[in-house]
């Protein structure tokens, strides 16, 4: 849970804080579980949206494409993915680098399994920011593996 959160949040302190309030409300809520779900995913649920309610009072940049005058994107540069051989903990430490969107929108897609449609009602935004989010946290992530900036 810690791990979910904090891939949310991006700062060790506040999934701390994310977490103790996750079991908290999960504590004073346990007549709201009825068994419909494992107790594990129940209190998943919790921590996630606890963590997006965190970055919300850091407000959280995510921009409602449909809202504004950007046009189309260009086509995803083509970066060869097959050539970049990372380890493990490289990856996360460049996750930790993007911006609050593209890490919320990224980990809930990869991580967390959700898919796009999920994580556009748990943000309250279009599907089409979730997707175009998506698409520039997965450049960006790219980008600074290729640039190096992990070291």
């Amino acid at each position: 849970m810690y791990n979910t959160s904090l891939r949310i949040v991006g700062h060790t302190g506040d999934a701390e804080d994310v977490l103790q309030e996750a079991f908290t409300d999960a504590f004073r809520s346990l007549e709201d579980f009825h068994y419909k779900s494992t107790f594990g995913a129940w209190l998943k649920k919790i921590v996630i949206n606890k963590s997006i309610n965190q970055l919300r009072k850091r407000k959280m940049d995510l921009i409602d494409i449909e809202k504004t005058s950007v046009g189309h994107l260009p086509e995803e540069d083509t970066l060869d993915e097959k050539d970049i051989q990372m380890k493990v903990e490289d990856i996360k430490k460049a996750v930790r680098l993007l911006p609050n969107g593209y890490r919320t929108v990224l980990s809930l897609y990869l991580f967390e399994g959700y898919d796009q449609e999920e994580i556009a009602e748990i943000l309250g935004v279009t599907h089409a920011t979730v997707r175009t989010q998506y698409m520039r946290a997965k450049q960006k992530l790219l980008a600074y593996i290729k640039q190096g900036a992990l070291s």
